[in-house]
């Protein structure tokens, strides 16, 4: 227990740290966006791309694995999108929040972070595969169902043009392409680029891990739905152990491959629920009460996971 001590506290103290300087500095909001967009655009990418150019080839093209947890996100995205339709009485709109909050982990911010301290550099690939195509899933599901819904009053083609975007242009998954290019081509770059992709891929968890601690802080708790308990035991209980079962089911992958999946998949709502119930207007106030309890919740359960996974009680080799 002393070791998962060691490996939780430390991930948990920067977002802890974070959240105090939100709340306590009283910062302005607008400073946050130049450190987000460090993260997003600039140490993020470059940790992925920097590790996976520096990974075989033939173990990026899983795609048993990609589909396995790409289909667990969607079965628990249904799931929570079926308590939404019950719980708002048929709104596909606010479903469809439900559906983000109740699937979408904080891979971003909090996923790089957490499976590189527990598991080191093994557990780079299959983050980066986690990242990329639930973003996508996420990227997808999200406007089709609004479209659906009447949020978003665009035609059906422009409505396929902004998925499109949204996917092809998203850093994390454009430096996860190019990673691979880079591996498949056995490319490496000049001395001083890798360097300068070395300091930013270090500045990448901790920046990450504060900067949503910040976000956090400056984020509003609305008021608490009823269906928040369900969705977020879906989202930090069921999620993880769905996946762990289906990987376990399917066999053939590598231990820190099944732990990287069941650590990705127990974080909590991702801070892009907020973004974008605030950008269809739909479920705002509530969905702020996911990001901040569940990430409240997650201390308890994503040490509970990592103590799970690495004495042996949730075996995955």
């Amino acid at each position: 227990m002393q070791d998962v001590i060691t490996l939780a506290l430390p991930f948990f103290g920067l977002i802890l740290l974070g959240f105090a300087a939100g709340k306590f500095r009283n910062l302005p909001e607008s400073g946050l966006s130049w450190m987000n967009f460090f993260v997003v655009y600039l140490a993020l990418p470059a940790l992925f791309f920097r590790l996976l150019s520096e990974t075989p080839f033939e173990q990026l093209a899983n795609v048993s694995f990609v589909a396995a947890t790409t289909f667990t996100t969607y079965i628990v995205f249904a799931i929570s999108f079926c308590i939404g339709v019950v719980a708002t009485r048929g709104s596909i709109g606010e479903s469809t929040i439900l559906g983000i909050a109740g699937a979408y982990s904080n891979v971003g911010y909090m996923g790089p972070g957490l499976t590189l301290a527990v598991l080191g550099e093994q557990a780079t690939v299959p983050t980066a595969l986690i990242l990329a195509f639930d973003n996508a899933l996420m990227f997808i599901l999200a406007p089709l169902l609004m479209a659906l819904a009447g949020a978003d009053n665009e035609s059906f083609l422009r409505t396929l043009q902004k998925i499109g975007y949204r996917i092809f242009t998203h850093p994390f998954i454009l430096a996860t392409i190019a990673g691979v290019l880079a591996a498949a081509l056995e490319f490496r770059p000049p001395e001083a680029v890798n360097t300068m992709l070395l300091y930013l891929s270090n500045a990448a968890a901790p920046c990450a891990l504060f900067a949503m601690g910040v976000n956090i802080a400056l984020r509003p708790i609305g008021r608490v739905p009823l269906e928040l308990p369900l969705v977020l035991s879906i989202k930090l209980v069921l999620h993880p152990i769905l996946v762990f079962l289906l990987l376990s089911w399917l066999g053939g992958f590598d231990p820190s491959w099944v732990a990287t999946a069941v650590l990705m998949s127990c974080l909590p709502p991702a801070t892009n629920v907020f973004v974008i119930a605030q950008q269809y207007g739909t479920y705002v106030q509530r969905a702020s009460s996911f990001v901040l309890i569940g990430t409240a919740v997650s201390i308890i359960t994503v040490t509970g996971f990592i103590w799970a996974l690495t004495s042996g009680f949730l075996p995955t080799g």
